[in-house]
């Protein structure tokens, strides 16, 4: 998920990772068979992961985003990467392995129509409503059971996230127009990070 830079944070939540360690890979965008795809559930939790989740964590502040998902720098492994803003300027930072999203109750589904981004479709935009709650169950690096939880801006971006290791990108749930136009912001736009081109 592409970043949309608010105020600086007056808390953390979770604790930033060691950007020392880690190598910046090129991102796969719209059009990579990777994305479109479910992700295989992660059975392993040793330092090949931890080496994963170092380059995710790189790869997402080197093309200033919010999120990352493994399959956006071509891993087709259900984990994900986050340091991330809510509404109420809270900073979120840290990782889901193998995620699920809670169903909500009826009443818990209150609609945000804001702007969605994302760091597989370069430059685009577009409105998106989405649930401005959700919870994401999952494990740590570790193996650990972990559920976060998010509001706003952190809501929409947990459920981006998950989307991407299910195989889909946010331009998959707009109408055929708005996709289409979607789609036409990135070509008129060049990326300000390295992507991997499609053959």
């Amino acid at each position: 998920m592409s970043e949309e830079q608010l105020e600086a944070p007056q808390q953390v939540i979770g604790e930033e990772p060691d950007t020392s360690r880690g190598t910046v890979r090129p991102i796969t965008v719209v059009g990579n068979p990777v994305l479109h795809h479910p992700c295989a559930t992660v059975t392993e939790f040793g330092p090949e992961l931890h080496a994963l989740i170092d380059d995710m964590f790189v790869s997402m502040y080197a093309a200033e985003g919010v999120g990352l998902a493994a399959n956006q720098i071509g891993v087709a492994q259900r984990v994900f990467v986050y340091d991330c803003p809510d509404d109420d300027n809270v900073r979120h930072i840290g990782v889901v392995v193998n995620p699920v999203l809670d169903d909500l109750e009826p009443s818990q589904r209150n609609l945000d129509d804001g702007n969605e981004g994302c760091l597989s479709v370069p430059g685009a935009y577009a409105e998106l409503p989405r649930p401005d709650f959700a919870v994401v169950r999952g494990q740590d690096r570790d193996g650990k059971d972990v559920a976060v939880e998010g509001t706003g801006f952190f809501a929409r971006c947990l459920q981006h996230e998950t989307d991407h290791l299910n195989g889909y990108l946010y331009i998959d749930r707009l109408s055929k127009r708005d996709r289409k136009d979607a789609l036409r912001q990135m070509e008129e736009k060049s990326p300000r990070y390295e992507v991997v081109p499609n053959e």
